[in-house]
């Protein structure tokens, strides 16, 4: 499994609640939280969003609440994978449980700028920024989380007999 995009750089404790502000949960349905995905934090995140784009940010991304929409909105809005240099914890299981691949890897997310092209092996744990030429090493996935990304997620795993 691979992601190939442009960066779109953050800073520390992006939180759920300008990752996919409250007034929009009235709902869970992926592409109607993907149209506000951000939009707090950066009004210009969609247009500036291409598919297979990649979110780099500092410490503690997805502190606060436990709701799911959150990395449903950022999956459904067509990023390919959050790269930071920590994940608040029921972000980090929230987003292992949909299938949406995160990394934590702090000299990634150190030399990367917006608009850096980067590319992320998750079998691996390699990343690659292409722009500097600079190659860093994250945990890569146990093959039970390769598994649960490449079926979209735990829920689908489990209907499919996967676990």
């Amino acid at each position: 499994m691979r992601a190939a995009g442009s960066v779109l750089k953050y800073g520390d404790n992006i939180d759920t609640d300008v990752i996919i502000p409250a007034r929009y949960l009235n709902t869970s349905v992926p592409e109607e939280l993907a149209k506000h995905c951000m939009e707090d934090l950066d009004i210009d995140f969609l247009k500036k969003l291409n598919e297979g784009d990649i979110v780099v940010a500092g410490k503690n991304f997805g502190c606060g609440s436990s709701r799911e929409h959150a990395p449903i909105s950022i999956k459904a809005a067509g990023v390919s994978c959050v790269i930071a240099k920590s994940f608040a914890r029921i972000f980090y299981r929230n987003s292992v449980n949909i299938g949406f691949p995160i990394l934590e890897c702090e000299e990634a997310v150190n030399d990367a700028e917006s608009d850096h092209k980067l590319e992320v092996d998750f079998k691996t744990g390699i990343i690659k920024n292409l722009t500097l030429n600079k190659e860093y090493k994250a945990q890569p996935f146990p093959e039970f989380m390769i598994n649960i990304m490449e079926n979209d997620g735990l829920v689908n795993c489990v209907k499919k007999g996967i676990f």
